[in-house]
């Protein structure tokens, strides 16, 4: 029996010719914007011995004097990060359920999703100065700015969390008759809360370290501090207040971070199989002759 020999034709190999074009594209897009700059090249070389030259003056011999002021101020950060993330929470959970394909309908969800995206394209600072001729120079000021400024990126987690969870009880709620109130309610939060918890608790992490930013515009809390003590060259304040800086943010993001491992695992169901109940042995009962 002879075997019939088939011919095969080999595939022709993908062009790379719209990749090369993006890449080439690309840099020359980052050539001509780092030839705009008013860069001098040369001062590179320097930029370590400068680095290490303020790190000694910082570091070397901190001023522990200004702790206490430095420890109320960093609190008053912390207050400004909490107060502007239950803002937040409180604002862009319902604006971001909105937003969700399965619960709005498309004249909110569109333009919610578009105020989102306005918000997120502003940055903090922008805010703070913006709020500032508002509020003036207050702790308020600086709540506020971190408030508005993320409502668009939680509302955005909030509207991706809520899309992505499972239809099984959505479709099961429908069954019984319940409409679009109902099926938020009674399935898609109880799937989707324990992760909005934890989007929330990153949110107040990420705010620690924007308050410390917005204080150098005048906001108040650390950063205006820090701002004084740079401007008038003391050093070894300075280097007090970035060890305090950084050492309290590591310990809010250890605390936050454990917290939210905690919600997270807490909402998953276990997979283990129930532990079978131990057999003991009953005393023997008298017999009734």
């Amino acid at each position: 029996m002879s075997l019939q020999r088939t011919d095969f034709a080999v595939p022709p190999r993908p062009s790379r010719l719209v990749p090369t074009l993006w890449a080439l594209v690309a840099g020359v897009i980052i050539i001509v914007a780092a030839a705009g700059l008013p860069i001098d090249w040369s001062d590179l070389g320097a930029v370590p011995g400068q680095v290490w030259h303020y790190s000694v003056l910082m570091f070397e011999n901190p001023n522990w004097e200004k702790l206490p002021r430095a420890l109320f101020e960093m609190w008053r950060s912390i207050s400004m990060a909490w107060v502007g993330a239950i803002m937040c929470v409180v604002v862009s959970i319902p604006l971001g359920m909105l937003a969700a394909h399965s619960v709005g309908p498309a004249w909110v969800r569109l333009p919610l999703r578009w105020l989102f995206a306005v918000i997120r394209a502003v940055p903090e600072v922008i805010i703070a100065l913006i709020l500032l001729t508002i509020t003036g120079l207050t702790p308020f000021t600086g709540a506020l700015a971190l408030g508005i400024a993320g409502i668009g990126t939680q509302g955005k987690w909030v509207y991706e969390t809520v899309e992505s969870v499972q239809e099984g009880a959505s479709d099961a709620v429908r069954a019984a008759g319940g409409g679009t109130a109902e099926v938020t309610r009674w399935a898609l939060w109880p799937a989707a809360a324990p992760t909005l918890m934890s989007f929330a608790l990153y949110r107040f992490e990420i705010n620690i370290r924007t308050s410390a930013v917005l204080g150098l515009v005048g906001a108040g809390g650390i950063g205006t501090m820090l701002a004084n003590y740079t401007n008038f060259r003391e050093w070894d304040t300075v280097g007090m207040l970035l060890i305090v800086v950084i050492v309290v943010t590591m310990l809010m993001d250890t605390i936050s971070g454990a917290i939210r491992r905690r919600i997270m695992n807490g909402a998953r169901m276990s997979t283990k199989a129930p532990a079978k109940p131990k057999r003991t042995r009953s005393r023997d009962v008298d017999r009734v002759g």
